[in-house]
């Protein structure tokens, strides 16, 4: 039986494979044609012997055209198919030159870079990039990018030298979430950000605001990069769009900068951008370099005197401060699930209750750790306190209370009494915006004598950078809960209320709570100075003193307060946690 061959398409003969009278198995290839510059193979259907050849070398043939018979016996009819050239097990060799230059990025051909960053104690840009998800979770984006000196750096170094210009950007899926992820590499041109590091940069930040991403940056690296020689149509770079991408991501997504080592002139805007900042103990940053100063006319110094983190965790830049690379990656990745759409998969443990019973002291004077009882209403270890040396009559934490994401805020009495000074004012104003902008809903631990006062206190601007408490409480648009658990006195209890005890969805009170216009004693010296002025004998001024105080404070208590709707229950203090459970589900 005799079989014909025909064209699948016009095309040229670029190849003949076989002649007449060979043998060929089902599969083997025959000739090659090219058409629309493809290269098509025409194979034997079938085993047997080619009887006749109709084409010729560099003819034009059309489709259907017959180009070989092949005469079919039944000897050939078991003949095993001949394998084809792209069944043979051995990669093409594009696929063997991509994992070669893969490989140049990678640390395993970085070995001098590595152990310079292990000998100071630091990680690798990969080794942090690993600490947040694992390969598999990970689609990279530009990482075949090198800097932009092709001119003065041979290129096949620069693959090394330059791996991915200095920043690693991609997609990661954390906790089953879509998460873009930027690591600086300081092992490549002391971080610095060059020309297509910036390209690389407001990719993935387009990606990120596009997808609605969340964002976990590290930022180490020394600003801008002057040396870019192939780039020769930039005059100043001010053009560049990066900053302006980043902050364009404020209230949209959440945004997590980790800072270690160096972090100056643009790295550091960038980490000083972040909704959450957190840096390790061996962090400095600053807006601007050793190099910058100094060409400034501003003296030298070097760079461990500029913005060290014992600087930057008091004044508020830092919201959390790492112990190294390793915990700020831990730390990245538990601030990020607070913000996360889904809850965590692991059951929610509760902590023992009966503690808050005896969380106050009895004397009202007397101060008291209410970190224990923030960590107490919450989930267990859910408690991350944010920008704790800085505003610290004010506590501001997240946290989870029965497997729901919140902001805490609570006035600490350890500090000013809980008074609130300027400081502490921006620092909860701020954190509400943050909880405000990403759904978190605030609970608010209120325990204070009012604003801070007095002439010095004044001079840093407290009327109007306090009043920025109303401001922000009168604008969230979260679910926004009270708990008075002593003092709620004056403005300053009011700002912690969001503006009134109307505020809140709930405000609530243990039986500890006591309210007024102003501090009990303030109250009563201002409200009866003439009747205490006209005693004269000082015992009896002290015993009508004590009266009114009692007087002032029994109209204060929790329970008066409550009898006349101006707060809408007073609880067990071991209710306080079920009661929240209760309120925040939706």
């Amino acid at each position: 039986m005799r079989n014909s061959i025909k064209a699948p398409l016009s095309g040229v003969v670029v190849d003949l494979a076989v002649t007449v009278g060979e043998k060929v198995q089902q599969g083997q290839l025959l000739a090659i044609l090219e058409s629309m510059k493809v290269q098509i193979r025409i194979e034997a259907d079938h085993a047997g012997i080619v009887s006749t050849v109709n084409a010729q070398l560099n003819e034009s043939i059309e489709r259907e055209a017959s180009l070989f018979e092949i005469e079919q016996r039944e000897s050939d009819s078991s003949q095993t198919p001949a394998p084809s050239e792209e069944s043979a097990e051995r990669p093409h060799p594009l696929i063997a030159q991509f994992e070669e230059r893969k490989e140049l990025s990678l640390d395993s051909s970085r070995t001098v870079a590595r152990e310079k960053r292990h000998a100071k104690g630091y990680r690798t840009a990969r080794e942090n990039l690993a600490a947040l998800c694992s390969p598999e979770d990970f689609q990279e984006y530009g990482q075949f990018a090198v800097a932009a000196q092709r001119k003065k750096i041979d290129y096949q170094e620069l693959k090394t030298s330059s791996a991915a210009d200095g920043i690693i950007t991609g997609i990661a899926k954390i906790n089953g979430q879509k998460t873009a992820l930027v690591v600086n590499d300081y092992s490549v041109m002391a971080g610095t950000q060059g020309f297509f590091h910036h390209q690389k940069l407001d990719r993935i930040l387009a990606i990120a605001k596009e997808q609605s991403l969340p964002v976990i940056m590290f930022t180490e690296g020394g600003g801008g990069r002057p040396n870019d020689t192939d780039i020769t149509t930039v005059n100043s770079g001010l053009q560049c769009t990066s900053f302006g991408a980043w902050a364009g991501l404020s209230g949209f997504v959440p945004r997590i900068a980790v800072a270690n080592g160096y972090n100056f002139a643009g790295n550091a805007a960038l980490f000083g951008a972040a909704d959450i900042t957190i840096a390790t103990k061996s962090s400095w940053v600053g807006m601007a370099g050793p190099a910058m100063i100094e060409g400034g006319g501003l003296g030298s110094f070097k760079p461990t005197d500029i913005g060290p983190i014992d600087v930057q965790a008091s004044n508020g830049t830092v919201d959390i401060v790492a112990d190294d690379e390793e915990h700020a990656a831990s730390i990245a990745l538990k601030v990020l699930s607070y913000f996360q759409a889904t809850p965590v998969s692991e059951a929610v443990q509760a902590n023992e209750q009966s503690k808050l019973q005896y969380a106050l002291p009895e004397n009202r004077r007397q101060t008291y750790a209410v970190r224990t009882i923030i960590e107490c209403i919450c989930d267990v270890d859910s408690v991350t306190e944010l920008r704790s040396g800085f505003g610290k009559s004010i506590v501001t934490s997240l946290g989870r209370v029965g497997g729901k994401a919140v902001g805490i805020m609570a006035n600490d009495c350890t500090n000013l009494g809980g008074a609130i000074d300027v400081d502490a004012g921006q620092k909860a104003a701020r954190f509400m915006t943050l909880c405000d902008q990403f759904g978190l809903p605030i609970i608010s631990l209120c325990d204070t004598p009012g604003f801070m006062v007095g002439p010095e206190h004044e001079a840093q601007g407290a009327v109007r950078k306090l009043a920025e408490m109303f401001t922000v409480g009168a604008q969230i648009s979260v679910p926004f809960y009270a708990v008075v658990l002593r003092k709620c006195y004056g403005l300053g209890a009011q700002a912690m209320l969001g503006g009134s005890t109307s505020r809140p969805l709930c405000t609530l009170s243990w039986p500890t709570g006591e309210f007024g216009a102003m501090g009990l004693e303030g109250a009563v010296k201002l409200g009866f100075s003439k009747e205490l002025s006209a005693m004269t004998n000082p015992e009896d001024q002290k015993a009508l003193f004590d009266k009114l105080l009692a007087d002032q404070y029994r109209r204060g208590q929790a329970e008066e307060v409550a009898s006349v709707l101006e707060i809408d229950a007073v609880i067990d203090p071991m209710e306080t946690r079920a009661t929240l459970t209760l309120l925040l589900d939706r």
